[in-house]
């Protein structure tokens, strides 16, 4: 017998297919042992010894898995083909060489890309050893980040209350967010103006081209400041005869784009499906895994997690013979084409993510998978089928026109372009995350010295005004693909830093853009002050580069952990008699701008509106941060961050956004001790909402006051218990709540749109994350009432197998035993002969003992007299969470 260990159970399954009774092939259920979160994990004194933990249900199964080695001819390795996967190995055969489970038994290593047959096989022919360099390079990441994460968190808590934790990745990635929103506040908007001439040809054609030159003077974008300036020119051109002076038509070719590596996926699936990152991969996991195809279990997409964009030479042929026969031989080039990899460690670049098998076209499977993962199948077919097509042929022409009138001359400029041959844009077109531009239009045919005229509309010469738009925040999309280009983090860890940043509370998502909080922005102001050299992006990306040269075996890990603690220990130590104080007068003067914003009236933002003798500063409290005067506690003045106290209600009170049409009231914005709200009517107890994470009391209006005032929504019924599924907004983001169980929702926007299948799935995943398994499978067939005993009978269907049920107690009916055909006799016997043997009461027929059960909770109640303290404490914590929530 041979041993085989995977990560999970569903591949586990389909693998022990593949491979035959020969075979037993285990799961390890992901990383068996961890770091423990506390001190002392890691300790460099010792040079960077490491102590791992086992918790109790890794320990369950890595017994499973020794007994099971122990009494096997050979044990393989089969876990992800990456650094985690390796580490995981690794990890395993530690845990069994302790166990002394091994004895001379041969080890082998095994990596596939697809879980296939065909890729199974091949791999179980080819073993190898354990990639010792690349498990090195995982534990010094492992080291560092938690050498970073132990070493500056006690820190921040200590000198930033409220602060939860820093991260070497982390926390870059966060000041990169933190420093678009500080471009975005010092942005000064700036005024210009465009020229357009709506012309017509000879042939009657309409024509739109934009002023390039005027009396001899190049105009550029932002060149024409003023409405005096564009009247002036506007009026010259209503009166000037237009020729054309030359037409340049250039045909150009654009590539296919590679098939996609795990970031260019993820960031694909936010623009095209609106797809979180991690959700991205959470669906990318399943379709790797596989789907039940006609009673097999089948990978459908090749492993996700990396850099790699070259594919397998029979998928490039696979490829090529699809297009040829869904779009025609002219569709396919000449030659196959051959993707570079950007990757820098060659080890770690396996092949681009793609279908294990093109043949299946995403119309065919959709049958087969969820709505999520048919569109995100569809989306990886679709990117790798054309990327082996024909490139498309456009032709860009540029015309240049000549205007006159009284002596004043200007020229100006049409473009457009004209597809030739669409070649692969007939299959796939890459989402943009800005507008296209003008190009994309297409110009009507015109010849050197044509005359043109203006059309006879109203506004044939048109003179707009535009105002300069500072940069855009960052999507998840575009944060991936900044720090893909900077070289910050991997594959593997993009989804996970994100989901970290958003589980802290340091950034927000709104309209799927991401919004630092006041939380977040302080921790990276004060690591830039106190700790720039570790976020700073060069050397954070150096670090990256030489756990890569780890990996490639160019560097020797321990090194590597010395050469930093060196330096980093050094810098903690710094600031270790650093004053609170010194750290607010830091912040204030690096986040001057968005702690103390101008007021637009030219006075001093720093100086306090109420005494006018105070100077406002950074204060921070056990609830949070805020702004307050320095002449506490004579003068009292406190505001929000970020705000200059008058567009948030603290100066001038509740802010009038209109009525509500149902009941008449007022609709008012407010700010309380914890923030801006949005409050209806003014009785004694009013209904109001917090503003989510993301949202400004400055952008807020009635509509979306209405909209956070009706939560909770009640989305629809539960299709298993019929039972309702509501969305809402509580203390930990938006969720959907079905009795009793909460799922959080990727933002805000999806608690005003979610449907039933999205919300059935979030919980089914809630609840398979948390260990508590499925929610009870629907019934089979429903029996009746207990004959003896009362209380309904079912028979159902579990993980097991079917089985009755009765109350709290389930018997598993014998096997080959047709659920359909169980009667009210032998479910009765079986639920007897599992109570007997479980040693469970059935339960009893509520008649006569209603009684005694009312003395036995009178009892009860009388002896446990401490309970009511508690209660009052529990009164007293549910009393505060309630002010909480009102904003009291």
């Amino acid at each position: 017998m041979n041993v085989v260990i995977v990560e999970s159970p569903a591949k586990a399954k389909t693998i022990n297919k593949y491979l035959g009774s020969d075979y037993l092939v285990l799961a390890s259920y992901g990383h068996v042992r961890d770091l423990p979160p506390k001190d002392g994990s890691v300790r460099p004194d010792e040079d960077f010894d490491m102590s791992w933990t086992v918790d109790a249900k890794s320990q369950k199964r890595l017994n499973e898995i020794a007994k099971a080695v122990k009494e096997s001819d050979r044990l393989i390795l089969a876990t992800d083909p990456d650094r985690e996967g390796e580490a995981i190995s690794w990890h395993v055969l530690q845990v069994l060489r302790d166990k002394k489970a091994l004895k001379d038994k041969p080890v082998e290593r095994v990596v596939f890309n697809a879980i296939t047959k065909t890729a199974i096989l091949e791999a179980m022919a080819n073993p190898r050893a354990i990639d010792e360099p690349l498990v090195d390079a995982y534990l010094a990441r492992r080291a560092l980040d938690y050498l970073v994460g132990f070493t500056l968190s006690p820190v921040l808590w200590r000198k930033l209350p409220g602060a939860r934790s820093a991260g070497r990745v982390q926390s870059v990635a966060l000041r990169l967010i933190c420093d678009r929103e500080s471009e975005i506040e010092r942005f000064v908007t700036q005024e210009y103006w465009s020229i357009l001439a709506n012309l017509t040809t000879a042939n009657g054609d309409a024509v739109q081209a934009r002023l390039t030159e005027f009396d001899g003077k190049k105009i550029g974008r932002l060149d024409i400041g003023g409405e005096e300036e564009a009247t002036a020119i506007r009026t010259m051109l209503e009166s000037a005869a237009f020729k054309v002076a030359s037409v340049e038509s250039k045909p150009t070719k654009r590539n296919p784009y590679a098939p996609f590596t795990t970031s260019t996926l993820q960031q694909e699936a936010s623009r095209k499906l609106g797809f979180a990152a991690a959700r991205t991969m959470q669906v990318a996991q399943r379709l790797y895994e596989g789907a039940n195809l006609g009673g097999e279990t089948v990978g459908l997409i090749t492993y996700m997690r990396t850099d790699g964009v070259q594919i397998a030479g029979e998928a490039i042929a696979s490829a090529r013979s699809v297009i040829g026969r869904e779009f025609g031989d002219n569709y396919v080039p000449e030659k196959p084409r051959h993707y570079s990899s950007k990757a820098k460690n060659a080890q770690e670049a396996h092949e681009a993510i793609r279908p294990t098998d093109l043949s299946r076209l995403p119309k065919d499977m959709r049958r087969f998978l969820d709505d999520d993962q048919a569109r995100l199948y569809e989306l990886i077919w679709k990117r790798t089928i054309a990327s082996q097509m024909q490139s498309a042929t456009i032709e860009r022409t540029t015309v240049e026109i000549e205007a006159s009138a009284g002596g004043r001359e200007a020229a100006l400029r049409a473009t457009g372009s004209v597809i030739r041959f669409d070649g692969f844009l007939a299959l796939y077109q890459e989402g943009r995350d800005d507008e296209e531009d003008e190009e994309s239009r297409r110009l009507p045919p015109m010849s050197a010295d044509e005359i043109l005229t203006r059309q006879e509309i109203e506004k044939a010469i048109e003179a707009n005004q535009h105002f300069t738009e500072p940069p855009p925040r960052f999507t998840e999309a575009t944060l991936v693909k900044k720090m893909e280009e900077l070289g910050i983090g991997r594959p593997s860890t993009y989804a996970s830093t994100l989901q970290t940043l958003r589980d802290r509370d340091y950034v927000a998502l709104d309209k799927k853009r991401l919004i630092p909080d006041d939380k977040g922005r302080l921790v990276t102001a004060f690591l830039e002050s106190f700790f720039n050299r570790y976020v700073e992006y060069d050397f954070t990306a150096d670090l990256e580069e030489k756990l890569d040269k780890i990996s490639a075996n160019e560097l020797n890990w321990k090194d590597v952990l010395r050469d930093f603690w060196k330096n980093f220990s050094g810098a903690v130590d710094e600031i270790k008699d650093l004053r609170v104080a010194q750290v607010i007068d830091a912040l204030n003067e690096i986040l001057a701008a968005h702690i103390f914003p101008d007021r637009g009236d030219g006075s001093n933002p720093r100086v306090c509106p109420v005494c006018s003798n105070g100077q406002l500063s950074l204060k921070i409290g056990r609830y949070g941060s805020f702004v307050g005067c320095s002449n506490y506690p004579e003068c009292r003045y406190t505001r929000q961050l970020g705000s200059n106290g008058e567009e948030d209600g603290a100066s001038d009170g509740p802010t009038v956004l209109g009525q509500d049409p149902e009941t008449g009231l007022d609709v008012t914005l407010r700010t309380g001790r914890f923030g801006p709200y949005v409050q209806l009517g003014e009785e004694a107890k009013p209904k109001r909402a917090s503003l989510p994470k993301g949202w400004s009391a400055q952008a807020m209006d009635l509509e979306k006051a209405l909209r956070l005032l009706s939560l909770p929504r009640e989305v629809g019924l539960h299709p298993e218990t019929g039972k309702p599924i509501s969305a809402g907004i509580g203390r930990y983001g938006p969720f959907v709540l079905h009795d009793g169980t909460y799922a959080n929702l990727d933002n805000v926007d999806e608690v005003f749109e979610v449907g039933i299948n999205r919300a059935v799935d979030a919980l089914a995943q809630k609840a398979a994350k948390s260990g508590r398994g499925r929610a009870t499978p629907a019934a089979l067939k429903e029996l009746g009432e207990h004959p003896d005993l009362g209380g309904a009978i079912t028979v159902r269907d579990g993980r097991y197998g079917p089985y009755v049920n009765h109350g709290k107690i389930n018997a598993t009916l014998p096997r080959d035993t047709d659920p359909q055909s169980v009667t009210m006799e032998q479910a009765v016997e079986l639920i007897a002969a599992k109570a007997e043997k479980s040693g469970k009461k059935p339960a009893a027929k509520k008649t006569a003992a209603k009684k005694p059960a009312a003395k036995k909770t009178t009892k009860t109640a009388a002896t446990k007299k401490p309970a009511a303290k508690k209660s009052t404490s529990a009164s007293k914590a549910k009393t505060k969470a309630k002010a909480e929530t009102e904003n009291e």
